[in-house]
């Protein structure tokens, strides 16, 4: 998803699954603690049901305004339920990150270069200036 968007900007949009199923209205968007980037979205399911918590990078806001999230709605209505208006902890991001499959690993740094040349002696045969 942009990275770029004001997270208050996505809050009462409609959010479907992969097949265009309605699954709720955005409710609330958590940041990454470290970024600040948004991560989750927790979005109402239903006029008394609960919040079900997604993860907001593989969905994609599309031109109508509306969030399309990957995943099945039944995948997403039995996400881990955590409430709203509190910190996710790790441990529960954790959760989420299983609950959909969803690679928990840093992404891979770019191999480091070798070491440049070094000229750690003389040639044999040479002579010290």
């Amino acid at each position: 998803m942009q990275t770029d968007i004001d997270p208050r900007n996505l809050i009462g949009r409609k959010a479907f699954d992969r097949n265009g199923t309605k699954i709720g209205t955005i409710d609330e968007v958590y940041l990454d603690d470290a970024t600040g980037a948004p991560e989750w979205a927790a979005i109402r399911t239903g006029l008394f049901s609960r919040d079900a918590f997604v993860p907001l990078e593989p969905s994609e806001l599309a031109e109508d305004g509306t969030l399309r999230i990957p995943f099945e709605r039944a995948l997403i209505k039995d996400a881990p339920d955590f409430g709203v208006g509190r910190h996710l902890s790790p441990e529960q991001e954790l959760q989420l990150y299983h609950h959909y499959g969803l690679d928990t690993t840093p992404p891979k740094s770019p191999p480091s270069p070798p070491p440049p040349d070094q000229d750690f002696g003389r040639i044999a045969g040479t002579e010290a200036p």
